[in-house]
């Protein structure tokens, strides 16, 4: 296994300290994992490592770094609906899945001080393994972050610093540091290896229903979780899992859609936008670095892209909330994006939508 930069195909041995290619290309991991086969998962391990087979790890430094991470459970919402109940997860959302792989991953590879830029949610995880780990951290994050997820950030031990400006903004006031500094980047976007870990919520709906539901809503950003859902999906297809890929409905922020409005016009590469303030602060991502990626596997495998109405939001957060789910303003927006899918195209029924991070860390 190794990483590949996606522009120029150079590679480099997954080690590297390097955030991208010398040319400005991201990583791509060059790994195939052998067929995936229920008989070869380990029913003794009690986290998303059960997968282990199926993972670009190297080493055992998981066992020391899991904090019983994934195995969230799958519940029937209503007729039509399931949730996976992802905020189910040590640091209340599904982001421990790519965090437990990639610290896992630094180390062993023996990184001592890691830097990292999130809207809350990843920053917080990766700061909870780098404790686990005995592992040094910063996490940048943008002004307007929910306070309660910045105190568990510094709970576990990380500098959390706080800049003003947009979640874009943000990004760019990290990776200057990691440029002059040096300081490794493990970062949800750019660091392969967390995909490693987001692709394990497949393997797991795919072991507690022995199936995939027919549509799977999946919020984008960044593309942390749709990346690691299609990079599962396949792998279940070209192992003879499934027969065919489910419908995959993608959200985004009806004020911050690079990538809705980019797959609406047929282009390659992310539409330039003008973020507006927007409740779903986890997917307000105007600039995603994967956006190519992103809209390429859209292409592929015939992706559909729905805005979440942003005055639907928290009356969706209201509805899961009656009925027992209590949930974030971002998640909740993935409840308000499938309403209005249902609203323009019908009854949906045998719909997986993803439960991504608590209600009690967006209450600000």
């Amino acid at each position: 296994m190794k990483f590949v930069c996606s522009k120029c195909g150079k590679s480099a041995a997954t080690t590297t300290r390097q955030p991208k290619c010398e040319c400005g290309g991201l990583w791509k991991l060059q790994f195939t994992p052998s067929k995936f086969d229920l008989e070869k998962v380990d029913r003794e391990e009690w986290s998303l490592f059960r997968y282990r087979n199926w993972l670009a790890l190297e080493g055992e430094d998981w066992k020391d770094i899991s904090l019983g991470e994934g195995m969230s459970p799958v519940i029937r919402l209503d007729e039509d609906v399931f949730l996976k109940m992802d905020y189910f997860m040590p640091t209340l959302s599904f982001k421990d899945r790519g965090a437990a792989v990639l610290i896992a991953a630094c180390k062993a590879a023996g990184v001592e001080q890691v830097v990292q830029d999130s809207s809350g949610n990843a920053g917080n995880s990766v700061a909870a393994y780098c404790a686990r780990a005995g592992i040094g951290c910063e996490i940048f994050v943008p002004e307007g972050t929910s306070p309660k997820k910045i105190d568990m950030i510094r709970a576990h031990g990380a500098v959390c610093t706080v800049v003003p400006g947009s979640r874009d903004h943000c990004a760019d006031v990290c990776r200057e540091k990691v440029e002059k500094e040096g300081v490794y980047y493990a970062n949800h976007v750019c660091n392969p290896l967390f995909y490693e870990g987001t692709k394990t919520y497949i393997y797991e709906v795919y072991e507690q229903l022995g199936r995939i539901p027919e549509r799977l809503v999946i919020p984008v950003g960044n593309g942390t979780l749709y990346l690691g859902v299609i990079y599962g999906l396949e792998h279940l297809l070209s192992s003879g899992c499934i027969e065919k890929m489910p419908q995959i409905i993608a959200l985004q922020s009806e004020n911050c859609d690079p990538i809705l409005q980019a797959a609406r016009m047929g282009e390659t590469i992310p539409a330039t936008v003008a973020p507006a303030p927007t409740i779903a602060e986890g997917i307000a991502i105007g600039k995603p670095l994967r956006g190519e990626e992103i809209l390429g596997l859209a292409k592929k495998h015939h992706v559909r892209f729905i805005h979440a109405p942003e005055d639907k939001i928290m009356e969706a957060r209201a509805k899961l909330a009656a009925k027992g789910i209590y949930c974030e303003h971002t998640t909740a927006a993935n409840y308000a994006a499938y309403l209005h899918y249902a609203e323009l195209y019908g009854k949906t029924p045998d719909t997986l939508i993803t439960m991504c991070g608590a209600g009690l860390k967006s209450d600000h």
